[in-house]
């Protein structure tokens, strides 16, 4: 399903294996240079080209970086020994056929030698790459089949073919609908589908079984977005599809789900990742490096405490982390019950400057470097207000798919500060869901420019 996930390995271990051959070639050429006398400099050169070519348009006939083949690390493998030992043959066949003498022979053999050995080593990187997200949730996601029958076969088969980064976890059946064995287990009946997805960290339910043909599967598919599973139907056609559904084809199935989630694409995380950390760490080396103790000391010249105030909030899938500030309240007990509101007798001086300016939030960027927030998406909220709004906006939990932001598309459009009343929170969420389903990285860079431009003109909910 992620076609440019794919697409990022292919074009990652083709040039991983270009690098390997052209290091090799000018390490060789450093070490053999007392041979290499200004004539016959254009023979290695020569030599080096026509190397390169010879591996590229054999890998891309045989189709060694196909996705196909890279999905196993056995195939990727077995082809890369096939185009290797083509490419030796090729350059025998090229020094013949070109009367090459002037190469020393040593060179060539070490070449040779130390391209496969190179070859080899690339090969247990991208097993190792490969076994380290499966581990982790980065890449690979853990899925749940609903129901055991001839879409479901079909749709395990698709990923089996296809599946570059899911893993299977089992079919969810009634034991009395199920009369043959399968290569996945069968799990107890569709009425535990919940607490069996929660007990396996699945990611995504593919239920084959309609809401028609089975009315629990409504309310399924919400609790299953309240704990933060992506709940997708792969539905028989025939049948009438009664609210509104984002639909997606995975090879000739229609995959239908709530909604459209740009971000859900691996390739679009890797982008919006990459420019988390680029930003992050610019501002960390450039602006933290001196903010941090110029900051700190005036904090702690007005009242005793730490210099960052860290509180647990709510991140991606439910999971809680520690939000960093710069601390601009004295001490208090209420920190983690109650937000702060105009007025606030709890800031200090000094914090209703940083406070002001968002200054207070610089700290953030840490969380972003870390992992544990991104630059643009939904503000987090402390762990007591994820409760309470949870209970006030039916689709509020569904913000906690994607990681929280230092800024967002609720915050540009005037929704920040103090939530007085539960049409506020609403509205916040709608604006949540609105950029989870239309992300660009432009849009991520939009909000960012938009939020300086509102930080240098000031604004009236920050306080």
């Amino acid at each position: 399903m992620n076609r440019q996930f794919e697409r990022y390995l292919q074009i990652t271990l083709i040039l991983l294996d270009l690098l390997v051959l052209n290091s090799i070639f000018f390490v060789c050429q450093i070490i053999f240079q007392t041979h290499l006398l200004t004539n016959i400099a254009n023979a290695y050169f020569n030599f080096w080209v026509v190397s390169n070519i010879f591996w590229i348009i054999p890998s891309f006939i045989l189709r060694t970086y196909a996705g196909k083949i890279i999905i196993t690390f056995e195939y990727f493998t077995r082809r890369t020994i096939q185009v290797y030992s083509f490419w030796i043959l090729l350059l025998l066949f090229y020094l013949f056929f070109s009367f090459e003498v002037n190469i020393s022979r040593l060179f060539i053999f070490t070449i040779i030698i130390s391209f496969g050995v190179g070859l080899l080593i690339n090969r247990f990187l991208y097993l190792g790459i490969r076994n380290y997200y499966k581990k982790s949730d980065h890449i690979f996601k853990k899925v749940l089949i609903l129901g055991y029958n001839d879409t479901a076969k079909k749709l395990t088969r698709y990923f089996e073919e296809d599946g570059i980064n899911t893993q299977i976890i089992g079919f969810v059946e009634d034991e009395g609908n199920v009369h043959e064995l399968t290569h996945y287990p069968v799990l107890s009946g569709i009425g535990n589908t919940l607490q069996i997805a929660k007990d396996n960290d699945i990611n995504e339910i593919f239920s084959t079984i309609t809401p028609e043909q089975n009315k629990s599967i409504y309310d399924l598919m919400f609790q299953s977005e309240k704990e933060c599973i992506r709940f997708k139907i792969v539905p028989n056609l025939s049948v009438f599809i009664t609210r509104d559904v984002h639909i997606e084809y995975f090879g000739d199935l229609p995959i239908l789900s709530l909604r459209s989630e740009p971000l859900d694409d691996v390739g679009n995380r890797i982008k919006k990742r990459a420019l988390d950390l680029v930003v992050s760490s610019l501002v960390i080396i450039l602006i933290l490096s001196w903010m941090i103790p110029i900051l700190g000391l005036l904090i702690l010249l007005e009242s005793r405490g730490p210099i960052f105030f860290g509180q647990l909030r709510t991140g991606k899938d439910k999971k809680t982390f520690r939000c960093l500030k710069f601390r601009s309240m004295r001490a208090n007990k209420d920190a983690d019950l109650k937000q702060a509101t105009r007025n606030d007798s709890r800031v200090t001086r000094i914090g209703k400057f940083i406070r002001k300016t968002s200054l207070d939030e610089f700290p953030q960027f840490l969380n972003v470097f870390k992992g544990e927030m991104s630059l643009v998406g939904p503000r987090p909220h402390m762990l007591k207000h994820t409760d309470d709004y949870s209970q006030v906006v039916d689709d509020y939990m569904v913000r906690q798919f994607l990681k929280p932001g230092i800024t967002g598309w609720a915050q540009i459009n005037g929704y920040r500060g103090e939530i007085t009343n539960p049409e506020q929170i609403r509205m916040r969420v709608n604006k949540d869901l609105w950029y989870l389903e239309n992300w660009s990285l432009w849009l991520d860079i939009k909000i960012m420019f938009l939020t300086v431009y509102h930080v240098l003109r000031g604004n009236q909910n920050a306080f």
